[in-house]
């Protein structure tokens, strides 16, 4: 790679330059290189802060969304616990359907009460 140009580079390139272009030509061409160049930096410059600005979107995105995700993970894993659980509490109903009434292993005490039928009187 070319290290830092010095000032006897610069005379000779200024003078390679002056013969191949001339002296109307050269004054032109220093201007539209300088152009060339400010507007060569801008958009590097433009370019860069427009790197920048897209990396620290993403940064702040993924900030926002790892909170987001985990929430959402635990509510899936919530709702599988929650379905395995019914599908548990439905295959014990099932189970239950098949086996005597549960006031059929209550005792006496426990035994909801029926009420009772008037009694007929005849006159």
């Amino acid at each position: 790679m070319l290290g830092p140009i010095g000032a006897q580079e610069l005379i000779i390139i200024f003078v390679i330059a002056l013969i191949v272009f001339g002296p109307r030509k050269l004054p032109q061409l220093g201007k539209s290189l300088g152009r060339s160049i400010g507007e060569f930096k801008r958009a590097s410059n433009e370019l860069r802060s427009t790197l920048e600005q897209e990396i620290r979107v993403e940064e702040t995105r993924k900030e926002i969304m790892e909170p987001i995700e985990t929430i959402s993970n635990e509510a899936k894993e919530a709702i599988k616990k929650a379905t395995e659980l019914e599908d548990e509490l439905e295959g014990e109903r099932e189970d239950a359907g098949s086996a005597p009434p549960p006031e059929a292993h209550a005792t006496e005490s426990e035994k909801p009460e029926k009420p009772e039928k008037p009694t007929e009187t005849k006159v």
